[in-house]
């Protein structure tokens, strides 16, 4: 009898499970399951089929509570981003709101690259009962659904219609997920009749099997290309990406930034690729990065971008280089090695890096790196200025420097939305590699608790004795707190530092800086609110288990940080600060937004003008 005659009856959603069980993945020569498991919001369309496979293996995969589905998606994305995307989470959510509730956390898994499986119930295959609870029907094809919206965010999307299609759909979703050139989130759609029904399916289908993150060589002519574009450079710059960590190039690309003694400027994915004390790091880079390496990047004539998509805040809207510069682009995507007129290098960061080194002696001017190390020297000056405390309100930059001198560092910091990504991203010292997570390709108010709680899964597998702190501002915790509940109940401790600046501050500021007055964002400029009031987070923490209590300025915050850090379970710390006073000023490159082209406002059409002036520096497309 052959293997193919070998077979097991299950049904659809207890093969998936098996499979699953049986997926493994070799890390620094260790082995281990694929799927650290999985968050799920049990209902109707899928508690008693995948429900019930689910429960046979709850040792196996275990199953997180959510307390919100978005939530689950982005505690999935901290805990893939924490394991640099070697392993990854499921989320499973019932037909109709429930699934609904992710295509945002889908969303940011896509724009950030971010493996994440999706288990979704969906509609009757057979349709004899329809129209069922919470179904869409749409009058003109009925086959299609609510969860067809995924099809946008997803890299893989496929929709069970027979339990024999897992054995092709399972394996296609882990390879897209596991390929560094096209990772992202895959969602498969199960009909809850087929949840349930049966097949044989073969035995050798559930065998063990162990994968490995595909290493993509460049190509030979590419190399020659990039080795030929930097032999010219006089000005070179490196711009250090999400992917170089990805790759786990790190060391790589500072050994390579060290022989050839080439500046160093991170992305807002690429913090903690170097530490802040590495005399080649000059900066953060962009809309929300450092006067030092944006006043290298202005000048620069080569650019070896490395692992990064080049998003605007990283690139100014594309005004932050000269329109002379070529690039170099190292990434493993194809879409994203090819823009702006790059010199395309296809292929793996640390092998792309390696080939690079081995054919090149090139070395920087002295002169050129002396001018980006003065140029970071001023930035640090101005950074231990904006961290202190004393004489002026409280501030994010204020708060940011009492953690960084506090934490260890091997703690891992979390930021996503509002005015702390640029905050965490201009001020944080890097202590460590590998230790900053911005959530800034999807900005994504919420992720700052979910995600954090998500890295914290993944880092009590990797480093238990570490702390991940979140930085949230009071808007993005009333949008997604619940996963500090979460957090308690699953014994996964995290430090939460909520800083109250009463409402959208940062909005307000954009909003106030381009001519208009402020409207919506602060809860005191809200015409609907008749008597604005504060909430209080510190009872509403402590309502769902957590330690929390409120401090009045920076230096009662490093007291309570302290406390944080010797508690044993999640501690939340809420600071009031200033709406208006205390932002980072510097180094900000420009950014386009859309301002009105015509207005009766006065001072709107001004902002207006000053703003389009800069758009003259813009390098269109090339």
């Amino acid at each position: 009898m052959s293997a193919q005659d070998d077979t097991i009856r299950l049904t659809t959603a207890q093969a998936i499970i098996r499979w699953l069980c049986n997926q493994y993945i070799e890390i620094d020569g260790e082995e281990m399951r694929l799927c650290g498991g999985g968050f799920g919001i049990f209902g109707h369309g899928n508690v008693t089929c995948l429900g019930e496979a689910l429960n046979t293996v709850r040792d196996a995969l275990p199953l997180y509570r959510g307390q919100n589905e978005q939530s689950m998606g982005f505690a999935a994305a901290g805990y893939a981003k924490t394991w640099l995307r070697q392993r990854f989470m499921f989320c499973t959510a019932s037909a109709g709101p429930g699934t609904a509730n992710l295509v945002t956390a889908a969303g940011l898994a896509h724009a950030n690259r971010l493996p994440m499986l999706m288990l979704c119930g969906d509609t009757f295959l057979t349709r004899l009962p329809d129209p069922v609870l919470q179904q869409m029907e749409n009058f003109n094809d009925p086959t299609f659904g609510v969860n067809d919206a995924f099809k946008p965010v997803s890299r893989f999307w496929d929709r069970i219609c027979h339990p024999a299609q897992v054995i092709q759909s399972l394996p296609a979703a882990i390879a897209t997920m596991l390929d560094p050139a096209d990772c992202g989130p895959a969602f498969i759609g199960l009909p809850q009749d087929v949840q349930g029904w049966t097949y044989d399916y073969p035995t050798k289908f559930f065998d063990k099997k162990v994968h490995r993150i595909r290493r993509q060589a460049p190509d030979a002519d590419e190399i020659a290309d990039a080795v030929a574009a930097l032999a010219a450079a006089e000005r070179p710059i490196l711009i250090a990406g999400g992917g170089v960590q990805y790759s786990r190039a790190a060391e790589t690309l500072r050994e390579f930034a060290e022989t050839h003694q080439i500046p160093v400027v991170e992305t807002i994915a690429g913090r903690a690729n170097m530490r802040a004390t590495h005399p080649l790091n000059i900066g953060p880079i962009g809309v929300t990065g450092s006067d030092s390496a944006n006043a290298i990047a202005e000048k620069a004539d080569v650019i070896v971008a490395v692992g990064t998509r080049l998003q605007d805040f990283t690139t100014g809207s594309w005004t932050a280089f000269s329109k002379d510069a070529q690039f170099i682009s190292i990434n493993a995507a194809r879409h994203d090695a090819g823009k702006h007129m790059s010199l395309p290098v296809v292929g793996d960061a640390k092998l792309s890096l390696a080939a690079i080194e081995a054919a090149t002696d090139y070395n920087a001017p002295p002169d050129w790196v002396a001018f980006a190390q003065d140029q970071r020297s001023k930035w640090d000056r101005y950074v231990v200025e904006n961290t202190a405390h004393g004489n002026r309100p409280n501030s994010y930059a204020q708060a940011i420097g009492v953690v960084n001198d506090l934490c260890d560092p091997r703690d891992r910091v979390v930021a996503a939305a509002g005015g702390l990504p640029a905050e965490v991203t201009a001020n944080w010292r890097t202590l460590d590699i590998g230790t900053v997570d911005v959530e800034f390709g999807f900005s994504c108010m919420g992720y700052e608790i979910a995600g954090a709680w998500g890295a914290r899964i993944a880092q009590s597998q990797m480093e238990p004795d570490q702390d991940v702190i979140t930085f949230c501002g009071d808007g993005s915790y009333m949008m997604l707190n619940s996963d500090i509940y979460s957090s308690v109940l699953s014994g996964k401790k995290m430090i939460v530092l909520v800083l109250d600046n009463g409402g959208f501050a940062v909005i307000n500021k954009l909003q106030n800086n381009t001519g208009n007055q402020s409207f919506n964002n602060l809860l005191a400029d809200c015409p609907t609110i008749a008597e604005p009031f504060g909430v209080d987070f510190v009872g509403h923490a402590a309502s769902m288990g957590a330690m929390a209590e409120k401090v009045a300025n920076p230096a009662e915050l490093g007291e309570a940080f302290k406390r944080a850090k010797a508690a044993d379970k999640t501690y939340v710390i809420v600071m009031d600060v200033d709406p208006y006073e205390g932002w980072t000023t510097q180094g900000h490159a420009w950014w386009e937004v859309g301002t009105p082209h015509i207005t009766e406002d006065e001072a709107v059409r001004a902002a207006h003008l000053d703003w389009e002036s800069s758009r003259s520096k813009q390098r269109k497309g090339i």
